[in-house]
């Protein structure tokens, strides 16, 4: 975990955000940014779609893209388990929260925030979430258990393209925008559709 020092000495996630990270929880996380090839030879990102509007810490980054309809789009992540390697999540909760079975294709970054819980002790936590990209290989998109309805109101595929602006958390947003790189500078052989 990469901390400096800032202002009085105080530890900092980035330049602007002063926290002091020892009294915190921490919580660590990772997703996937799901790709297939679009029938316009494009690529289609798999999202979700959370049960409320701003779910408690769910977000990666502090709040949420302001949006006239107030539909807040994610990428699927969740907690690492205990024995759980980051890579391994990824793939799990994409499986959970949207249906899909995926490959790894490359680690695309980290991002780091503080929130606070809207349940519970309303104590803040410093998060990590690891992200990765992913490329699919079966399943039916929202095919998911009625469990898990409580996380995910839906999962779709939205054109990698729009990704940018329809997701409502800014580091979100920033992971998508590594992916384009990625694809940019890499050739994905043996493409599944």
């Amino acid at each position: 975990m990469e901390v400096t020092a800032g202002a009085g000495g105080l530890p900092m996630t980035n330049s602007r955000n002063p926290v002091n990270l020892g009294a915190m929880v921490r919580e660590i996380s990772a997703g996937g940014v799901v790709i297939r090839e679009a029938e316009d030879n494009g690529w289609n990102v798999a999202v979700i779609e959370p049960p409320t509007s701003e779910p408690p810490g769910g977000g990666a980054g502090p709040s949420p893209k302001k949006s006239a309809k107030k539909v807040v789009l994610a990428l699927p992540k969740g907690l690492v388990d205990p024995g759980e390697k980051a890579d391994q999540t990824a793939l799990r909760e994409v499986h959970e929260e949207t249906g899909l079975v995926a490959t790894m294709v490359t680690k695309l970054g980290d991002i780091k925030y503080v929130y606070s819980r809207s349940w519970g002790d309303g104590q803040r936590v410093f998060k990590i979430v690891s992200f990765f990209l992913l490329r699919y290989e079966s399943g039916e998109i929202d095919d998911v258990t009625e469990e898990m309805r409580v996380e995910v109101k839906r999962a779709l595929w939205i054109p990698l393209d729009e990704a940018p602006r329809k997701l409502a958390y800014r580091g979100e947003r920033d992971m998508v925008k590594r992916a384009q790189q990625y694809l940019q500078t890499h050739n994905l052989q043996g493409r599944k559709s």
